[in-house]
């Protein structure tokens, strides 16, 4: 995730959970948090009980986050986030536990003598990051869209909505178009494409990891070969390199939502 996505990735986390960006310059973005995510993000348990306890009034925190430690003002201060960042790996897992589907209007631009009604197509998008392991370990992150009246798919979905402007409500002069395709066969067939995404890999990757096991194992057979019975501890070593070096794939839907958009 190059940094300029991680900005508006924060900018839409915000503004979906009511927590308005107040101050936003080249370098740094200074948010007032709601309720939720100041309890979500901010660790003060025992401020918001004792709140809880004697009703007093809330106040939720301010958050300072800096994009662009280079850009940013010398004088601010805050956190700074990027991709891996402990802040921003919170967020991600926030993003799950407050919600791991959404609802996104295309926000259109009338023209006020016009005053037509924009028809908004349905998508349903499902981000996932799919997991090749063995004693080595690589992630692939996808996202995929799929335009529920015409069937069309867009693949990198996620970049194609970071050019767009979405608000969580629909704007006006707008309508809904209804999907002749369910979300729920949607949600299918993306799946169906991550299936056959992962077949079409190169299995070069599984078929090393398995030599590099086949050899261990011989090692540890070599080891054990004068011991007329075997003891527990070769069963516990051979399952361990089972578990070091056995290929897996892993697919793990990160979130999704339901998006309308201009045709």
């Amino acid at each position: 995730m190059q940094q300029h996505q991680i900005n508006h990735f924060l900018e839409r986390y915000f503004t979906a959970n009511q927590s308005p960006v107040i101050e936003k310059q080249e370098g740094y973005m200074q948010v007032q948090l709601s309720i939720e995510l100041d309890k979500a993000l901010m660790n003060r348990p025992f401020y918001w009980h004792y709140l809880e306890k004697t009703g007093g009034e809330p106040n939720p925190m301010k958050m300072t986050l800096i994009t662009n430690q280079e850009k940013a003002p010398d004088d601010i201060r805050g956190e700074l986030i990027h991709f891996g960042s402990p802040r921003l790996h919170q967020i991600f897992q926030s993003t799950q536990e407050l919600g791991g589907f959404i609802r996104l209007y295309e926000q259109v631009q009338v023209q006020t003598q016009e005053r037509q009604m924009t028809p908004l197509q349905p998508w349903v998008c499902m981000n996932t990051k799919i997991s090749f392991q063995c004693d080595r370990k690589k992630d692939v992150l996808l996202s995929l869209g799929l335009n529920l009246i015409n069937g069309a798919m867009i693949p990198n979905f996620y970049e194609n909505m970071i050019k767009r402007e979405l608000t969580p409500n629909i704007p006006d002069f707008c309508f809904k178009l209804s999907p002749l395709i369910t979300p729920k066969s949607g949600m299918l067939r993306l799946e169906k494409v991550i299936r056959t995404f992962i077949d079409e890999q190169d299995k070069t990757w599984a078929e090393e990891a398995k030599k590099r096991w086949d050899e261990d194992l011989h090692l540890l057979n070599q080891f054990y070969e004068d011991t007329e019975e075997l003891p527990e501890s070769y069963d516990i070593e051979k399952e361990a390199l089972r578990s070091q070096y056995e290929p897996v794939v892993k697919v793990k839907v990160i979130n999704g939502g339901m998006f309308y958009l201009q045709q």
